[in-house]
């Protein structure tokens, strides 16, 4: 089974691999030429593999000095099939990445089927060790342990699956296809480890906890973590420390007064989150707001576009928690099938909680900014009725870093639209009230991935309403995909949510997009919101897509300072090195 598997990915890798990489120095890699022309919704700087199905994150950590991030692969088609294994990469600086062979694929009975989403956590010693799912031959999805087989090796090409495999099954009461991914691990004070299993009973979604003192041996604690009423099967479950009153991340296991815990769960098809208060002696994690889904602003979500199944690391060089997030297709199968490839991951972000406590903050890790080129710099433009639209020239519209700040010239309430926030769900709001519904002060924002006449375009935008039960602004963020594409057989639903964000004491509001060919990452107010869009334009594509800062508003609004770099290319190569005999 894993000769076959590997010789598949290699071929597969080496169907569009060019010449060999220059300029670098690692052995035995060959590189990936540039898919722009050739396939235009291929992006530059995000994470894929060279082909093939791709879904969860998977354990991604730092080990000696190397990032590694696993992901959901078939290697057999674009599609997703009865087998899956996990892909892996490994990178320096989580820009440009090396593609190895798969990690962890099935080889016995408890994984015979597939081995699904898991995550890492490091040992005493340096020593990391995978909690995956496997489904074997039952089709039951038990939990698995594997370790890598040499630790001398950076890149820990190969792995070593525990024996007595699966080290859980499935609980009384639970569907054996309701038992998935389990998270990283963390001590408690008391020595003893401690992880959380997706599951649910009777439709009510739950995070099992698990206990154990030599991480071989698990017992399950007689009431979950967490759990919400038809909430389904929760996915990918997370669960770390946050600190108070700093961007720093902490490692899993670290406990004190002044740290708050996230949960995460994903059912739904959204990745849904709550911040409260963890106790390891009586096993109570205390949420602020239950998970649920009354699509009300009090819910918490990573991004309210299309990111699923994420999955969070510690990186102890950077004093950061780190975050990906799974990006599907929103085209159809038999166009993956013709492109040869699905799905994308978000570009890592850094997560923290907000001054507030109330919600956490996303941003891009700061690597990013190694690929900027060709700054374009803009302040005070105003946008109103004589010019309402202003084309941002002098970058690659279809990959770029764009940060703008909008000034709301004479805000009051007076002359804001009235809006019971309470009531409303802030995405149907943005479908009704698009980027060519006129308000007052909104929508503006950018047009990206646009054609030069503007038929095709896909609106970020703000929108800002007064609500008088509360006494405060409503800022709502949207992305307006209704006309991001001429094409049929495309999903081009809108994505929004309402924007924490105090108008009436600061009048500007910011908002960044992350533009690559195929996704628009946007990130409102410094990352209070986010909001990932795919989009799949028949004309506004490669050098023929445009950027573009509006104004549907009937009041006037300024851009104050706005900077636009072009995306350089990162670099994918593929590892040649051969494996020890197995």
């Amino acid at each position: 089974m894993m000769k076959s598997l590997v010789s598949i990915l290699t071929l597969c890798f080496l169907g569009i691999v060019g010449t060999e990489a220059a300029g670098r120095n690692l052995k035995d890699v060959i590189s990936l030429p540039s898919q722009r022309f050739q396939q235009p919704y291929r992006t530059g700087y995000h994470f894929q593999p060279p082909s093939n199905w791709m879904n969860d994150p998977n354990g991604p950590m730092l080990y000696e000095g190397v990032y590694h991030f696993f992901y959901q692969y078939n290697p057999y088609a674009a599609t997703f099939g009865d087998l899956i294994l996990w892909g892996h990469a490994v990178s320096y600086d989580l820009v440009n990445w090396i593609h190895l062979d798969p990690a962890i694929y099935p080889t016995h009975e408890a994984d015979s089927k597939s081995c699904w989403s898991g995550s890492a956590t490091i040992l005493p010693g340096n020593i990391p060790m995978m909690l995956y799912t496997g489904s074997d031959s039952q089709s039951r999805q038990v939990q698995d342990l594997a370790w890598p087989k040499n630790l001398s090796d950076p890149f820990l090409r190969e792995w070593v699956k525990y024996e007595n495999n699966p080290i859980i099954t499935p609980p009384e009461g639970v569907k054996d296809d309701c038992f998935r991914d389990p998270s990283t691990a963390w001590k408690g004070p008391d020595g003893v480890w401690r992880m959380v299993v997706g599951a649910d009973r009777d439709n009510d979604g739950m995070a099992f906890l698990y206990q154990s003192t030599d991480f071989k041996n698990w017992k399950r604690h007689e009431q979950p973590l967490s759990s919400a009423e038809d909430t389904g099967t929760w996915e990918c479950p997370d669960f770390y420390p946050v600190p108070l009153n700093s961007t720093n991340g902490l490692d899993t296991s670290t406990y004190s007064g002044s740290v708050m815990h996230v949960m995460k769960a994903g059912f739904e098809g959204h990745d849904w989150y709550t911040i409260g208060t963890y106790s390891p002696v009586s096993e109570n994690f205390l949420p602020q707001n239950g998970l649920r889904l009354s699509g009300s602003k009090l819910d918490l979500r990573y991004d309210y576009g299309n990111f699923y199944a994420s999955k969070s690391f510690f990186d102890d060089s950077k004093n950061r928690r780190v975050l990906w997030g799974w990006i599907p297709e929103s085209d159809s199968q038999e166009d993956d099938i013709e492109k040869g490839w699905a799905g994308l991951q978000s570009f890592p972000r850094a997560v923290w909680i907000d001054r507030s406590g109330k919600q956490l903050i996303q941003w891009p890790v700061e690597e990013i900014e190694t690929l900027r080129e060709n700054e374009v710099k803009l302040e005070n433009k105003k946008l109103d009725s004589a010019c309402p639209v202003y084309e941002i020239q002098g970058i690659t519209a279809s990959q770029a870093d764009v940060t703008v700040s909008f000034k709301l010239e004479g805000l009051t309430i007076a002359d804001t639209e009235d809006l019971d926030t309470t009531s409303v769900d802030p995405q149907a709001l943005c479908t009704e009230r698009g980027a060519s519904s006129k308000g007052a002060f909104g929508p503006f924002g950018l047009l990206a991935m646009a054609s030069k006449d503007r038929k095709e375009q896909t609106a970020i935008f703000f929108r800002v309403f007064y609500d008088q039960k509360i006494k405060r602004y409503a800022v709502l963020m949207c992305s307006d995909l209704s006309r991001s594409t001429i094409r049929s057989n495309i999903d081009t639903t809108s994505y929004g949510a309402f924007v924490d964000i105090d108008l009436q004491n600061n009048n500007e509001i910011s908002l960044r997009n992350l533009i690559d060919r195929s996704i628009i990452e946007s990130f409102g107010a410094e990352g209070k919101t986010c909001i990932t869009s795919r989009v799949y334009p028949k004309f506004a594509y490669n050098e023929d897509a445009h950027l573009f800062a509006f104004n549907n508003g009937t009041r006037s609004v300024t851009i104050s300072k706005m900077s636009a770099w072009s995306m350089k290319d990162a670099e994918f190569v593929i590892d040649q090195t051969e494996k020890s005999a197995v």
